[in-house]
């Protein structure tokens, strides 16, 4: 006698669920509605950033004949790279960048140390007066825009000689600590006591501690704090503008300006020297954004 195996039979309603789940592509399981006004918002956001992206580079890879002619945002036929070529030299491309990248490196390393160590130096003695004081006092200069102070500080630059890219290094040093002192003690105030305790119970002092326990847990930090102080500063028109008083030693967005005001037709030219000015920083943020989200939203929770 043969035995009749029946079909299983799927329910009406998992049967509609695996349908959902199949239209949305096999994401989840939840019927989840999407928010269009959002959605299209962030369209359009995105397009607002992509636009002139993409009409950047078109227009620096167009001959001189081609940029002068359209809207500009027509594919460039011929393709041609001499634009690059061209604006380096018209530009002294090369010495505004290592000035540029010697201002941003001062910037970056300078901001990691001081601000970490002051963070730490605060967060280990919060009951103390002097140094809740202090994070008062550094929170309220954020609160101080350059403009306003702009005069007082380039007399002080030259009255002490740091006219030049030194003094702006000094600067963007100075004024980058009030920032990323408050996110690195929002940072600290997230790590547990007992990882210090434990430390010191073994009879670590207070810098084996910083450099062995602390600074290590910070490496989410560090990044976010090195690329937003790396964009600050690279592209920073005001304050190098001001001080730096030889022409010879200006950075990149200064040079650009300089160049725009003197060869303003050269469309293709300047678009091509924003862009070689523009790649350093998209490389740095692309390399460094997966870790800028997790240093800024690890402080949020103290936990």
């Amino acid at each position: 006698m043969t035995a009749q195996t029946s079909t299983p039979q799927i329910p009406p309603v998992a049967r509609d669920t695996a349908k959902k789940w199949w239209r949305r592509g096999g994401n989840d399981l939840d019927d989840t509605k999407y928010n269009w006004t959002l959605t299209i918002v962030l369209i359009v956001l995105s397009l607002a950033v992509l636009v002139p992206l993409y009409f950047t580079v078109t227009m620096a890879l167009k001959t001189s004949a081609q940029a002068g002619t359209g809207t500009g945002l027509a594919l460039p036929s011929p393709l041609t790279l001499s634009n690059f070529a061209e604006a380096w030299e018209l530009t002294n491309f090369g010495r505004a960048a290592l000035i540029s990248a010697a201002i941003s490196a001062v910037t970056v390393g300078g901001l990691i140390l001081l601000a970490s160590m002051a963070a730490f130096a605060i967060a280990q003695n919060w009951d103390r007066k002097l140094f809740r004081y202090s994070y008062f006092y550094l929170l309220a200069a954020m609160f101080i825009p350059f403009p306003v102070i702009a005069l007082p500080q380039i007399k002080f630059m030259s009255i002490v000689g740091l006219s030049n890219p030194v003094g702006v290094a000094i600067l963007h040093l100075l004024f980058g600590l009030s920032f990323n002192i408050l996110l690195y003690s929002a940072f600290l105030r997230s790590v547990p006591t007992e990882l210090m305790e434990s430390a010191q119970i073994d009879g670590a002092r207070t810098m084996q501690l910083f450099w062995r326990v602390v600074f290590p847990l910070l490496a989410p930090m560090n990044a976010t704090v090195a690329i937003f102080a790396f964009l600050q500063s690279w592209n920073d028109f005001m304050m190098p503008s001001l001080i730096i008083a030889n022409p010879q030693w200006q950075t990149i967005p200064v040079v650009q300006a300089l160049f725009q005001s003197q060869f303003s037709a050269n469309y293709n030219i300047s678009f091509a020297s924003y862009l070689m000015a523009m790649a350093p920083t998209v490389v740095a943020y692309l390399f460094a954004q997966r870790w800028v989200m997790s240093g800024v939203t690890q402080g949020a929770i103290k936990g």
